[in-house]
């Protein structure tokens, strides 16, 4: 038997992912809304590495630049005060017929960045007058002048631009039909080439420290939007705003990370916070083309006595009693439910994948089988443990003895394994 080390399985596993999601993406289109603080750091150029990497692969990028910051300086420079009002509780730039040639040119400099790094790895890019924009107009009482809002996404110029394998990048400017232009928030660009396209995925890159792998549903992240700073908050109302207009997946990344936009799309765990509005994690049947992966699952486990070995055989006997959790299409856990009589359920070969061990999927297979014996009319569960009794404590389950096991797992009981029984009644 060859024996592998954590390392090693993890690597495989990493292979193993990446195939998974290049073959599952690949084609489709995705939009990169970017800070521009993220374009002052030394990652910089490793970022826009990984974009042209991408679009190489096969992948439709669409990259649009923020350029605040830029344009607070450039105006600066010339004496222009930078004037904000709010608009449904977001401040909005108030952007005069004195600014707006000064604000152009932050935003193409700022366009013109992506450019040249993007030449450097050999990607063509294109920076176009890809959106029509109208006047926001008189916001509490002041006129905005040319700060716009965006009226039209030109579609059919960005697909011909995508299907020549070229990168387009959308500054922060729009134009109406009579050729004037406007100031348009970036977020409302990247919002609505998002929509207008399809995109598969919209990423937020930012650089804002505190950022944690996490996975959340639309609920879950619009519960956490008063808990955070403004920034949280703008990119997290932004995330929200495009599941619900039915973007499946809005992924928020510190572009100061290596390789974080890499880590996040080609792995389950990912490098930053993910808002999904599709079929990410789900808990089914076991189906006998998933044995494979549930032995690679429970190998560890048995080697190290924590599991009782199964042959395939006898999992597929029993393959009625055993269910998978899958995180996007990979399995990452598993458990069965075994009924013995007399009322009594046995939780067993629960096993979650080593690199997920943190984010709780073992009490999530453990509490579905749980709700599965309740539903089958089941009065007791129990299991059978050596070296697992604290975890199943606190899961509730108390130590019971082999006597109330019922009669015919009694007979089976293995003496010389001496596990210890822990029930919880129902």
């Amino acid at each position: 038997m060859i024996n592998m080390d954590k390392n090693s399985f993890s690597q495989v596993e990493l292979i193993r992912e990446v195939f998974h999601y290049q073959s599952r993406f690949e084609g489709s289109t995705m939009v990169f809304k970017i800070d521009f603080p993220v374009l002052e750091e030394p990652g910089f150029p490793g970022l826009v590495k990984d974009l042209a990497l991408l679009a190489k692969t096969g992948f439709k990028v669409i990259i649009v630049p923020g350029a605040k910051e830029n344009i607070d300086t450039v105006l600066k420079q010339h004496d222009i005060e930078s004037l904000y009002t709010p608009t449904n509780n977001i401040p909005v730039r108030v952007t005069t017929s004195q600014s707006i040639s000064y604000v152009e040119m932050a935003a193409f400099n700022t366009a013109s960045r992506f450019m040249t790094f993007l030449s450097g790895s050999r990607i063509d890019a294109i920076i176009g007058n890809f959106v029509r924009a109208r006047g926001l107009g008189v916001i509490n009482g002041i006129d905005t002048e040319h700060t716009g809002t965006v009226d039209k996404i030109y579609t059919d110029s960005l697909t011909r631009v995508l299907n020549l394998g070229m990168i387009p990048i959308l500054p922060c400017i729009g134009w109406s039909p009579s050729g004037k232009p406007y100031n348009v928030p970036s977020d409302e660009i990247a919002l609505e080439v998002s929509k207008a396209l399809g995109a598969i995925k919209l990423f937020i890159v930012t650089a804002r420290d505190g950022m944690e792998a996490t996975r959340l549903t639309p609920n879950e992240a619009e519960s956490m939007i008063s808990s955070g700073d403004q920034q949280f908050q703008r990119e997290l109302k932004l995330a929200l705003k495009a599941s619900k207009s039915g973007i499946h997946r809005v992924h928020i990344i510190d572009g100061r990370e290596e390789g974080a936009v890499l880590k996040e799309l080609y792995s389950n765990l990912g490098s930053g916070t993910m808002i999904y509005n599709d079929e990410y994690d789900s808990i089914r049947v076991f189906h006998s083309r998933d044995l494979p992966d549930i032995l690679r699952l429970m190998e560890p486990l048995m080697q190290k006595g924590l599991l009782i070995r199964r042959t395939p055989d006898q999992i597929q006997e029993k393959k009625n009693d055993y269910f998978v959790l899958e995180i996007d299409g990979s399995i990452r856990a598993c458990g069965a439910l075994h009924d013995w009589g007399e009322s009594q359920g046995e939780i067993a070969a629960v096993a979650t994948d080593i690199n997920y061990t943190d984010l709780g999927l073992g009490r999530n297979i453990v509490g579905y089988l749980i709700d599965k014996a309740k539903k089958n009319k089941l009065k007791r569960v129990f299991v059978l443990t050596t070296q697992s009794q604290d975890w199943f404590e606190s899961l509730g389950f108390k130590e019971a003895s082999v006597e109330s096991l019922p009669e015919q797992k009694r007979k089976v009981y293995d003496q010389s394994r001496g596990s210890k029984v822990f029930a919880l009644a129902l």
